[in-house]
């Protein structure tokens, strides 16, 4: 059960990073709980659904945004209805084809499962600057960019 379980969560994380390379804010907001919570690489916060989509929706018209490639390290269940997921990220720039390190990422997600489906409780986008380790910058991105197809 943990594995179909854990394959169902990283498969709602994966529509996550899909919903955002298409710049699909409605998409992105629709996998979150009614009371979702989104932290961006800013640290711009987006508290409930129609927040997060209002937050999203204009970065997708107004700015060209880079694409996620992404590797999953974790899955852990709190609970068999709560697992947290983490995973590291990176970004291809529009018109670019390799990931650009000063934006790297550790994406923490809080899934929980309710009325048959898992949804998003928590997004948290922190960047992974790793200040004065630019080894642990190039191994991330090596990782990273091992995944570039």
């Amino acid at each position: 059960m943990r594995t179909a379980a854990s394959n169902e969560i990283q498969a709602v994380y994966q529509r996550l990073l899909d919903e955002w390379n298409h710049r699909d804010a409605r998409g992105m907001a629709n996998l979150f709980t009614e009371e979702g919570e989104m932290i961006g690489f800013d640290g711009s916060l987006a508290i409930g659904r129609e927040e997060i989509y209002s937050h999203l929706k204009p970065i997708f018209d107004h700015h060209p945004t880079a694409r996620f490639v992404s590797k999953v390290k974790s899955v852990r269940f709190l609970r068999p209805d709560i697992a947290i997921l983490r995973a590291i990220a990176g970004m291809v720039p529009p018109g670019q084809s390799d990931i650009n390190p000063n934006v790297n990422t550790h994406h923490t997600v809080v899934v929980v499962h309710h009325e048959g489906n898992w949804r998003i409780q928590l997004f948290q986008n922190t960047p992974a600057q790793f200040h004065g380790r630019p080894e642990l910058v190039d191994q991330m991105t090596a990782e990273l960019r091992a995944l570039l197809t």
